[in-house]
């Protein structure tokens, strides 16, 4: 007999059983119902095409969900939704690697332990390989990191075109060219899509200052808009398949570039057919009809409640109260979903990414190799031969600070950063006796530096010198690591720069360092700066930008010669600020006049104005030196049936391997309307072995012969003779030949 005790277990366990097996069979009907509804929901099938999987979801979404994908849920998301399968999107600075996390909600870092990443070397460093697969490289390998830390969006490249040196994001450019700025971004975006992520080309566009960024109204003509500041973002859209495009702060014509009809409708998806994203960048957006109907398709750090973004409830409203067409609604959301499933959001198999892994650290390198430019080498100062020399003074704030962890949003969490100083110790190792002065401290730099902290006050500037100079009289040679930094106020995000000199008196400091030992090479990390102070009484100058985490070891390969260097200048060094185009014109140039500022020069920036105005440049674009010679010769044209394709050779005329960049430029002989003396067209770098001859091809369609036409609203190859001129730079032009367009002709 059973106690009644006992049958109670006995039932209760009974209804247990029989719980825990209708709870299994509910999940096997759910689990079954999920896949039979996947089978019938084509969005979910990665076999079909994009399109198909685009309206299919479209057609499954609610208002309120549609409304959601337009804008942000946090600094740097948008919502899931969870319903139909859609997860959280996640956004990501920036050019250079993946940015550390912060917020959710604020701009303070979110102390992962999980958020290093590869520091890559600045855009302009990148630039000045004048190497299109490294670009590649580059992206890949942003795209596998950026894929490991879970991120969808990557933002960067920025492509804007460095019009004045003061430009404190110049350092995350591509330089003063547009066509090289294309090339170099195309590659990039390439790299970085391949590993299933979307990259980002901003800043769409004339972002060309950092002073009164957010409200500075750009007014220039239409060929200026057309020939100079517009290629790079064709080239991302059209050559480099770029799936998003953010915005920028400024006003063009009057009207905010985040939501600018012109801009955006008419050429970036009108002309140009760009059918993924547009984003706006953070708290860019200022109108809720304007972001409607001007072309804008994300609102990301409006800084209001997420929920009363301009696209979130405000847009909602007007599209219920019909102020809206839902036609639009559905456009914004189509071109959202077309950039998640091109990059595999939704699929099974979307590459997973990998993270500081040793292939990625290579490519630092190499980057940083490839585009350090050597300015000046008197009496082949460089390379150092470690065996015949005894001791070497590094002088120089530069040589100890870390870079990587600056310049606001491009700023890297590095996994680890090779200092100039780490850089030359590790290559000579204990070959050569090495001593560090510091010479000079920049403001608030020993946060950011790798030097030990010692207590009290820091040194006054007059010892630091001091040290340096005494420094310098003992060592044989002199390794000077200065230029700028990432403060405020040098190259940074959000402010420019005031002039182009060095600051923390390193004018001063360098001419005493020379006098105490006139064997002093001096290295610039940054940007452009005036150096008339200096320059003729140093033997030897390499300029390093910014070269990232591996840029210490890449410098000393330079230094000591185990990488001959190949970088090539991607925008003229001027010899004071006065020369630059923009800085002609009176404040109405630069920085602008009650909130307008006015590009005067039109075509002519850069090395455009330089040659047609016949001003001699400190360094012309497209310089740079090499431990080697190389010889050209054997130009022949050859006409084909949309252009020309020039063939030619470059021989090694030295004893140790190298790389040249052959540049190729076309100069109209008789114009009908006003042009720059000599563009550049093409490019193409060749790594040669001593002795080593290869025969290059370089290839001209019509659009390379082209003006923009405003009158006729198109491109004009024009009836004409053009020389065509091959060299190493700008201003070292070594063969050339006549060719000839028969006729006017309308490019596409």
């Amino acid at each position: 007999m059973i106690c009644p005790k006992q049958a109670v277990l006995n039932l209760l366990n009974s209804m247990t059983i029989n719980v825990t097996r209708l709870a299994a069979t509910l999940l096997v009907v759910a689990a079954s119902a999920f896949s039979a509804a996947a089978e019938r929901s084509k969005y979910l099938d990665a076999s079909q095409p994009v399109e198909t999987r685009v309206e299919d979801l479209l057609s499954r979404l609610t208002l309120e969900e549609k409304v959601s994908i337009l804008h942000a849920d946090s600094k740097f998301t948008t919502a899931a939704i969870p319903r139909l399968g859609i997860p959280r999107r996640w956004l990501s600075d920036g050019p250079h690697g993946v940015r550390e996390d912060v917020g959710p909600d604020t701009w303070a870092v979110a102390g992962h332990t999980d958020d290093f990443a590869t520091a890559m070397p600045a855009g302009i460093c990148l630039a000045a390989t004048w190497n299109p697969d490294l670009g590649y490289s580059e992206g890949e390998t942003i795209g596998q990191e950026a894929r490991q830390r879970g991120k969808d969006i990557m933002l960067g490249p920025g492509v804007n075109i460095l019009r004045t040196p003061l430009c404190g994001r110049n350092f995350e450019y591509l330089g003063e060219d547009p066509f090289l700025a294309g090339v170099m971004a195309s590659g990039y975006i390439r790299g970085a899509q391949s590993q299933d992520i979307a990259s980002c080309v901003k800043h769409f566009a004339l972002n060309n200052q950092e002073f009164e960024r957010d409200s500075i109204n750009v007014e220039l003509d239409e060929r200026a808009l057309r020939e100079i500041y517009l290629p790079a973002f064709k080239a991302a859209v059209q050559a480099g398949g770029v799936w998003t495009v953010m915005g920028a702060y400024n006003r063009f014509r009057g009207g905010h570039c985040c939501h600018n009809d012109y801009l955006l409708n008419t050429i970036l998806k009108g002309e140009w057919g760009f059918n993924g994203l547009v984003m706006s960048d953070w708290a860019g957006v200022h109108d809720t009809r304007e972001a409607a109907l001007n072309g804008l398709d994300l609102e990301m750090g409006t800084e209001k409640k997420y929920g009363d973004f301009f696209l979130a409830k405000p847009y909602r409203d007007g599209l219920q109260g019909g102020e809206f067409p839902m036609a639009g609604l559905d456009e914004k959301v189509r071109r959202n979903l077309r950039v998640m499933f091109a990059t595999h959001v939704l699929d099974a198999d979307r590459k997973p990414g990998s993270l500081n892994a040793a292939a990625h650290q290579a490519v630092a390198r190499r980057v940083a190799e490839e585009g350090i430019v050597l300015l000046k080498n008197e009496n082949h100062t460089l390379p150092l031969n470690a065996a015949k020399i005894k001791t070497i003074a590094v002088i120089g704030e530069n040589a100890t600070r870390l870079q990587a962890h600056g310049g606001q949003s491009s700023e890297i969490k590095a996994f680890y950063e090779i200092t100039p100083l780490a850089g030359i110790l590790n290559r000579v190792d204990r070959q050569v006796v090495v001593t560090y002065a510091m010479g000079y401290d920049g403001p608030a730099a020993s946060a950011r530096s790798t030097r030990p902290q010692t207590a009290g006050a820091p040194f006054p500037a007059a010892e630091l010198a001091d040290r340096a100079v005494v420094a310098a009289k003992t060592a044989d040679v002199v390794i000077y690591i200065g230029g700028l930094n990432h403060d405020l106020g040098q190259d940074c995000e959000s402010r420019d720069r005031k002039d182009m000199k060095l600051p923390y008196g390193q004018d001063e400091l360098l001419q005493k360092i020379v006098a105490a030992n006139p064997k002093t090479i001096v290295v610039l990390e940054g940007t452009m700066v005036e150096m008339d102070a200096w320059l003729d009484k140093v033997p030897a100058v390499l300029q390093a930008w910014y070269p990232g985490m591996e840029g210490g070891n890449a410098l000393a390969r330079v230094l000591f010669g185990d990488v001959n260097p190949s970088g090539k200048l991607p925008a003229t060094f001027p010899k004071k600020l006065s020369d630059s185009p923009a800085h002609t014109f009176g404040a109405s140039g630069y920085p602008g006049v009650n909130g307008t500022v006015t590009y005067s020069e039109g075509l002519l920036i850069g090395y455009r104005w330089f040659d047609t105005k016949n001003i001699e440049p400190q360094f012309p674009f497209g310089f740079g030196l090499s431990y080697t010679t190389f010889e050209y010769s054997n130009l022949r044209l050859t006409p084909t049936e949309t252009g020309v394709t020039a063939e030619f050779e470059i021989r090694n005329t030295g004893k140790v391997a190298g790389a040249e960049v052959a540049q190729l430029y076309i100069q109209p002989e008789h114009p009908s309307v006003v042009r720059p003396l000599k563009e550049l067209k093409a490019f193409k770098k060749v790594f040669l072995k001593p002795g080593e001859t290869q025969k290059l091809s370089l290839s001209l369609g019509q659009n390379a012969f082209a003006f923009y036409s405003p009158e006729q609203k198109s491109w004009v190859a024009e009836r004409d003779a053009y020389k065509i001129c091959l060299g190493s730079s700008s201003r070292d032009l070594w063969l050339e030949s006549e060719f000839k367009l028969d006729q006017t002709s309308v490019v596409k």
